[in-house]
Protein backbone atom coordinates (compact mmCIF):
# COMPACT_ATOMS: atom_id res chain seq x y z
CA UNK A 1 0.00 0.00 0.00
CA UNK A 2 1.28 3.48 -0.85
CA UNK A 3 0.76 6.58 1.27
CA UNK A 4 1.45 10.21 0.49
CA UNK A 5 1.38 13.22 2.82
CA UNK A 6 3.37 16.36 3.52
CA UNK A 7 5.09 15.08 6.66
CA UNK A 8 5.85 11.68 8.16
CA UNK A 9 6.05 11.64 11.96
CA UNK A 10 7.70 8.48 13.24
CA UNK A 11 6.67 7.64 16.78
CA UNK A 12 3.31 8.22 18.47
CA UNK A 13 4.52 9.05 21.94
CA UNK A 14 3.69 12.44 23.40
CA UNK A 15 6.32 14.25 21.27
CA UNK A 16 5.25 12.66 18.00
CA UNK A 17 1.57 13.24 18.69
CA UNK A 18 2.22 16.84 19.73
CA UNK A 19 4.21 17.45 16.55
CA UNK A 20 1.58 15.87 14.32
CA UNK A 21 -1.20 17.82 16.05
CA UNK A 22 0.64 21.11 15.52
CA UNK A 23 1.44 20.31 11.89
CA UNK A 24 -2.21 19.49 11.21
CA UNK A 25 -3.28 22.76 12.80
CA UNK A 26 -0.86 24.56 10.46
CA UNK A 27 -2.57 22.92 7.48
CA UNK A 28 -0.03 20.20 6.66
CA UNK A 29 -1.12 16.67 5.84
CA UNK A 30 0.47 14.22 8.27
CA UNK A 31 1.07 10.49 8.57
CA UNK A 32 2.08 9.16 12.00
CA UNK A 33 3.84 5.79 12.07
CA UNK A 34 3.69 3.81 15.31
CA UNK A 35 4.76 0.22 15.95
CA UNK A 36 2.57 -0.40 19.00
CA UNK A 37 -0.15 1.35 20.94
CA UNK A 38 0.31 5.15 20.96
CA UNK A 39 1.86 6.36 24.17
CA UNK A 40 2.97 2.97 25.47
CA UNK A 41 6.71 3.40 24.87
CA UNK A 42 8.65 6.07 26.74
CA UNK A 43 5.37 7.94 27.32
CA UNK A 44 3.82 5.05 29.26
CA UNK A 45 2.16 5.41 32.64
CA UNK A 46 -0.73 7.16 34.36
CA UNK A 47 1.05 10.43 35.11
CA UNK A 48 4.19 12.54 34.78
CA UNK A 49 5.53 15.55 36.59
CA UNK A 50 5.08 19.02 35.18
CA UNK A 51 7.77 21.19 36.75
CA UNK A 52 9.45 24.52 36.10
CA UNK A 53 12.61 23.76 38.10
CA UNK A 54 15.66 23.11 35.92
CA UNK A 55 19.38 23.78 36.08
CA UNK A 56 19.36 25.41 32.64
CA UNK A 57 17.43 28.73 32.76
CA UNK A 58 16.43 28.22 29.13
CA UNK A 59 14.40 25.18 30.19
CA UNK A 60 12.68 27.24 32.86
CA UNK A 61 11.55 29.66 30.16
CA UNK A 62 10.51 26.74 27.95
CA UNK A 63 8.48 25.29 30.82
CA UNK A 64 6.63 28.60 31.27
CA UNK A 65 5.65 28.49 27.61
CA UNK A 66 4.76 24.81 27.84
CA UNK A 67 2.50 25.36 30.87
CA UNK A 68 0.51 27.95 28.95
CA UNK A 69 0.35 25.57 26.00
CA UNK A 70 -0.97 22.73 28.18
CA UNK A 71 -3.80 25.09 29.19
CA UNK A 72 -4.57 25.79 25.52
CA UNK A 73 -4.67 22.05 24.87
CA UNK A 74 -7.15 21.65 27.71
CA UNK A 75 -9.43 24.16 25.99
CA UNK A 76 -8.96 22.65 22.53
CA UNK A 77 -9.22 18.99 23.56
CA UNK A 78 -11.91 19.52 26.18
CA UNK A 79 -10.38 17.83 29.21
CA UNK A 80 -8.10 18.63 32.19
CA UNK A 81 -4.53 17.57 31.41
CA UNK A 82 -2.44 18.93 34.31
CA UNK A 83 -3.59 18.88 37.92
CA UNK A 84 -3.81 22.10 39.87
CA UNK A 85 -2.13 20.56 42.90
CA UNK A 86 1.30 22.12 42.45
CA UNK A 87 4.68 20.54 43.04
CA UNK A 88 7.02 20.08 46.00
CA UNK A 89 10.79 19.77 45.83
CA UNK A 90 13.08 18.89 48.75
CA UNK A 91 16.84 19.27 49.25
CA UNK A 92 19.59 21.80 48.66
CA UNK A 93 19.27 21.63 44.86
CA UNK A 94 15.86 23.30 44.93
CA UNK A 95 17.29 26.45 46.51
CA UNK A 96 19.85 26.71 43.71
CA UNK A 97 17.07 26.42 41.12
CA UNK A 98 14.63 28.77 42.82
CA UNK A 99 16.05 32.14 41.64
CA UNK A 100 15.59 31.20 37.98
CA UNK A 101 11.96 30.32 38.63
CA UNK A 102 11.37 33.54 40.54
CA UNK A 103 12.19 35.50 37.39
CA UNK A 104 8.67 34.57 36.22
CA UNK A 105 5.75 35.87 38.27
CA UNK A 106 3.39 33.38 36.64
CA UNK A 107 5.25 30.48 38.29
CA UNK A 108 4.88 31.74 41.85
CA UNK A 109 7.49 29.36 43.29
CA UNK A 110 8.62 30.01 46.86
CA UNK A 111 10.55 28.46 49.71
CA UNK A 112 8.30 26.99 52.41
CA UNK A 113 8.72 25.80 55.99
CA UNK A 114 7.95 22.40 57.45
CA UNK A 115 4.44 23.37 58.63
CA UNK A 116 3.28 24.41 55.17
CA UNK A 117 5.07 21.44 53.61
CA UNK A 118 3.15 18.98 55.77
CA UNK A 119 -0.12 20.78 55.19
CA UNK A 120 0.42 20.40 51.44
CA UNK A 121 1.53 16.75 51.68
CA UNK A 122 0.31 15.31 55.01
CA UNK A 123 1.34 11.80 53.86
CA UNK A 124 5.03 12.83 54.22
CA UNK A 125 7.06 11.76 57.24
CA UNK A 126 8.81 14.38 59.43
CA UNK A 127 11.10 16.60 57.37
CA UNK A 128 12.44 20.08 58.16
CA UNK A 129 15.06 20.67 55.46
CA UNK A 130 14.97 22.96 52.40
CA UNK A 131 11.66 22.81 50.53
CA UNK A 132 10.14 24.73 47.62
CA UNK A 133 6.52 24.82 46.46
CA UNK A 134 5.67 25.50 42.80
CA UNK A 135 1.91 26.20 42.66
CA UNK A 136 1.89 26.09 38.85
CA UNK A 137 3.38 22.59 38.71
CA UNK A 138 1.28 19.44 38.83
CA UNK A 139 0.71 15.90 37.64
CA UNK A 140 0.19 15.47 33.90
CA UNK A 141 -2.72 13.20 33.01
CA UNK A 142 -0.72 11.26 30.49
CA UNK A 143 -3.34 8.78 29.28
CA UNK A 144 -5.87 11.54 28.60
CA UNK A 145 -3.31 13.59 26.69
CA UNK A 146 -2.22 10.63 24.55
CA UNK A 147 -5.74 9.40 23.84
CA UNK A 148 -7.17 12.82 22.95
CA UNK A 149 -4.27 13.72 20.65
CA UNK A 150 -4.51 10.31 18.96
CA UNK A 151 -8.26 10.74 18.46
CA UNK A 152 -7.71 14.16 16.92
CA UNK A 153 -5.44 12.60 14.27
CA UNK A 154 -7.95 9.88 13.37
CA UNK A 155 -6.87 7.48 10.62
CA UNK A 156 -3.65 9.42 10.03
CA UNK A 157 -2.02 7.15 12.63
CA UNK A 158 -0.62 4.10 10.84
CA UNK A 159 0.07 1.06 13.06
CA UNK A 160 3.20 -0.14 11.28
CA UNK A 161 6.87 -0.40 12.22
CA UNK A 162 9.24 1.75 10.17
CA UNK A 163 11.84 -0.54 8.62
CA UNK A 164 13.66 1.98 6.48
CA UNK A 165 13.89 5.75 6.20
CA UNK A 166 15.73 7.34 3.28
CA UNK A 167 15.97 10.60 1.41
CA UNK A 168 14.74 10.46 -2.19
CA UNK A 169 14.88 13.39 -4.59
CA UNK A 170 13.48 16.31 -2.57
CA UNK A 171 11.58 14.18 -0.08
CA UNK A 172 11.62 11.19 2.21
CA UNK A 173 10.56 7.59 1.69
CA UNK A 174 9.31 5.49 4.61
CA UNK A 175 9.15 1.71 4.25
CA UNK A 176 7.12 -0.45 6.64
CA UNK A 177 6.13 -4.15 6.49
CA UNK A 178 3.09 -3.47 4.27
CA UNK A 179 3.27 0.28 3.58
CA UNK A 180 5.49 2.59 1.53
CA UNK A 181 5.12 6.27 2.31
CA UNK A 182 6.29 9.22 0.24
CA UNK A 183 6.59 12.52 2.10
CA UNK A 184 8.09 15.96 1.65
CA UNK A 185 9.67 15.80 5.13
CA UNK A 186 10.00 13.51 8.13
CA UNK A 187 10.23 13.99 11.88
CA UNK A 188 11.75 11.13 13.87
CA UNK A 189 10.76 11.00 17.56
CA UNK A 190 10.78 7.27 18.16
CA UNK A 191 12.40 7.11 21.59
CA UNK A 192 15.16 4.50 21.76
CA UNK A 193 14.62 3.79 18.05
CA UNK A 194 15.38 7.35 16.96
CA UNK A 195 19.18 7.08 16.74
CA UNK A 196 19.09 3.94 14.56
CA UNK A 197 16.55 5.39 12.11
CA UNK A 198 18.39 8.71 11.98
CA UNK A 199 21.68 6.96 11.26
CA UNK A 200 20.11 5.57 8.08
CA UNK A 201 19.80 9.11 6.71
CA UNK A 202 23.24 10.28 7.84
CA UNK A 203 22.39 11.72 11.26
CA UNK A 204 24.50 10.61 14.23
CA UNK A 205 22.91 11.20 17.65
CA UNK A 206 25.03 10.55 20.79
CA UNK A 207 22.28 8.97 22.86
CA UNK A 208 23.15 6.88 25.90
CA UNK A 209 20.52 4.19 26.44
CA UNK A 210 19.27 3.00 29.79
CA UNK A 211 16.09 2.01 31.56
CA UNK A 212 14.35 2.91 34.79
CA UNK A 213 11.30 1.85 36.75
CA UNK A 214 8.36 3.59 38.41
CA UNK A 215 6.20 1.85 40.98
CA UNK A 216 2.69 2.92 41.99
CA UNK A 217 1.40 3.04 45.58
CA UNK A 218 -2.12 3.80 46.81
CA UNK A 219 -2.99 6.58 49.24
CA UNK A 220 -4.23 5.02 52.46
CA UNK A 221 -7.16 7.34 53.20
CA UNK A 222 -7.62 9.25 49.98
CA UNK A 223 -6.28 12.71 49.21
CA UNK A 224 -8.07 15.93 48.44
CA UNK A 225 -4.84 17.33 47.05
CA UNK A 226 -1.70 15.52 45.98
CA UNK A 227 1.18 17.66 44.70
CA UNK A 228 4.04 16.13 42.78
CA UNK A 229 7.20 15.36 44.72
CA UNK A 230 10.89 15.57 43.92
CA UNK A 231 13.21 14.63 46.76
CA UNK A 232 16.94 15.21 46.40
CA UNK A 233 17.52 15.57 50.13
CA UNK A 234 18.65 12.04 51.03
CA UNK A 235 16.76 12.59 54.29
CA UNK A 236 15.07 9.21 53.95
CA UNK A 237 18.03 7.23 52.67
CA UNK A 238 17.53 7.86 48.96
CA UNK A 239 18.14 10.83 46.68
CA UNK A 240 16.73 11.59 43.24
CA UNK A 241 13.16 10.51 44.00
CA UNK A 242 10.27 11.74 41.89
CA UNK A 243 6.53 11.08 42.14
CA UNK A 244 3.37 12.15 40.32
CA UNK A 245 -0.25 11.51 41.24
CA UNK A 246 -2.78 9.45 39.34
CA UNK A 247 -5.48 11.65 37.77
CA UNK A 248 -7.98 10.66 40.50
CA UNK A 249 -5.37 11.25 43.25
CA UNK A 250 -5.73 7.65 44.42
CA UNK A 251 -2.04 6.80 44.05
CA UNK A 252 1.49 8.00 43.34
CA UNK A 253 3.71 6.70 40.56
CA UNK A 254 7.16 6.91 42.20
CA UNK A 255 10.63 6.19 40.91
CA UNK A 256 14.34 6.82 41.37
CA UNK A 257 16.22 9.05 38.98
CA UNK A 258 18.88 6.33 38.75
CA UNK A 259 18.74 4.26 35.59
CA UNK A 260 20.14 0.92 34.50
CA UNK A 261 22.72 1.14 31.71
CA UNK A 262 21.96 -0.49 28.38
CA UNK A 263 24.28 -1.34 25.51
CA UNK A 264 24.06 0.59 22.26
CA UNK A 265 21.71 -2.06 20.87
CA UNK A 266 19.44 -1.80 23.91
CA UNK A 267 20.60 -4.92 25.72
CA UNK A 268 20.47 -4.61 29.54
CA UNK A 269 23.28 -6.72 30.93
CA UNK A 270 22.35 -6.33 34.61
CA UNK A 271 18.85 -7.78 34.46
CA UNK A 272 18.41 -7.68 38.23
CA UNK A 273 19.00 -3.95 38.52
CA UNK A 274 15.45 -2.91 37.63
CA UNK A 275 14.12 -5.22 40.33
CA UNK A 276 16.52 -3.64 42.84
CA UNK A 277 15.32 -0.17 41.86
CA UNK A 278 11.70 -1.24 42.33
CA UNK A 279 12.64 -2.57 45.78
CA UNK A 280 14.30 0.75 46.63
CA UNK A 281 11.17 2.65 45.55
CA UNK A 282 9.16 0.55 47.97
CA UNK A 283 11.72 1.13 50.74
CA UNK A 284 11.57 4.89 50.19
CA UNK A 285 7.78 4.84 50.27
CA UNK A 286 7.81 3.03 53.62
CA UNK A 287 10.22 5.52 55.19
CA UNK A 288 9.20 8.83 53.64
CA UNK A 289 5.50 8.52 52.85
CA UNK A 290 3.70 6.57 55.57
CA UNK A 291 0.42 7.99 54.31
CA UNK A 292 0.69 5.56 51.39
CA UNK A 293 0.29 1.80 51.39
CA UNK A 294 3.79 0.42 50.59
CA UNK A 295 2.32 -2.54 48.68
CA UNK A 296 2.82 -1.84 44.95
CA UNK A 297 -0.30 -1.61 42.80
CA UNK A 298 1.40 -1.03 39.44
CA UNK A 299 4.73 -0.75 37.66
CA UNK A 300 6.08 1.02 34.57
CA UNK A 301 9.43 0.37 32.87
CA UNK A 302 10.74 3.10 30.60
CA UNK A 303 13.72 3.55 28.33
CA UNK A 304 16.10 6.40 29.07
CA UNK A 305 17.59 8.25 26.09
CA UNK A 306 20.04 10.68 27.67
CA UNK A 307 22.30 13.13 25.85
CA UNK A 308 25.89 13.79 26.96
CA UNK A 309 25.29 17.29 28.28
CA UNK A 310 22.69 16.49 30.95
CA UNK A 311 19.78 14.43 32.22
CA UNK A 312 17.35 17.09 30.96
CA UNK A 313 19.22 17.52 27.67
CA UNK A 314 17.26 17.83 24.43
CA UNK A 315 18.21 18.55 20.82
CA UNK A 316 16.96 18.42 17.25
CA UNK A 317 19.22 17.11 14.48
CA UNK A 318 18.67 17.75 10.78
CA UNK A 319 19.80 16.38 7.46
CA UNK A 320 17.86 17.92 4.59
CA UNK A 321 14.13 17.20 4.99
CA UNK A 322 14.65 14.85 7.98
CA UNK A 323 14.52 16.11 11.57
CA UNK A 324 15.27 13.90 14.58
CA UNK A 325 14.47 14.72 18.20
CA UNK A 326 16.35 13.17 21.12
CA UNK A 327 16.48 13.79 24.84
CA UNK A 328 15.19 12.79 28.23
CA UNK A 329 12.47 14.06 30.63
CA UNK A 330 10.55 15.57 27.72
CA UNK A 331 6.88 14.95 28.53
CA UNK A 332 6.28 18.26 30.33
CA UNK A 333 7.72 20.23 27.41
CA UNK A 334 5.83 18.25 24.76
CA UNK A 335 3.46 20.97 23.49
CA UNK A 336 6.30 23.43 22.94
CA UNK A 337 8.68 20.82 21.50
CA UNK A 338 5.98 19.74 19.07
CA UNK A 339 5.46 23.37 18.08
CA UNK A 340 9.21 23.76 17.56
CA UNK A 341 9.46 20.63 15.39
CA UNK A 342 6.52 21.80 13.28
CA UNK A 343 8.23 25.18 12.85
CA UNK A 344 11.50 23.48 11.88
CA UNK A 345 9.69 21.56 9.12
CA UNK A 346 7.94 24.73 7.95
CA UNK A 347 11.07 26.92 7.73
CA UNK A 348 13.50 24.12 6.83
CA UNK A 349 15.92 24.59 9.72
CA UNK A 350 16.22 23.97 13.46
CA UNK A 351 15.57 27.09 15.56
CA UNK A 352 17.71 28.17 18.50
CA UNK A 353 18.10 26.89 21.22
CA UNK A 354 17.27 23.40 19.94
CA UNK A 355 20.31 22.75 17.74
CA UNK A 356 22.77 20.22 19.21
CA UNK A 357 25.36 22.99 19.47
CA UNK A 358 23.02 24.88 21.85
CA UNK A 359 23.14 21.99 24.37
CA UNK A 360 19.71 22.86 25.72
CA UNK A 361 19.27 21.40 29.19
CA UNK A 362 22.99 21.35 29.97
CA UNK A 363 23.93 20.77 33.60
CA UNK A 364 25.08 24.05 35.11
CA UNK A 365 26.87 22.55 38.11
Amino acid sequence: MALTSDVAVIGAGIIGLSTAYQLAQQGSTVTVYETGTPGFGQSAGQSRIFRHAHDDPRLVELAVRARAHWRRWEDELGAPLVSGDGGLALGDTVLRRLPAMQQYSEIGAREIGSDELHSLLPQLADYDGPAVFDPSAGSIHTRSAIELLTQSLGDHVVREQVISLRSVDDGVQVRCPTVVGEHAAAVVCAGRGTAALARGVGIEIPVKLGAHVRVSFAVRDGAGRLPTLQDGSDAFGFSGIYAAAYPDRSAYGLGLADSVDADVDGAIVDGDALARHAHDARAYMSRALPGFDPTPIGIVHCWVTALPWGDDGVGIWQNGPVFALAGHNLFKHAPTIGETLALAVDVGSVPTPFTPADELGADQG
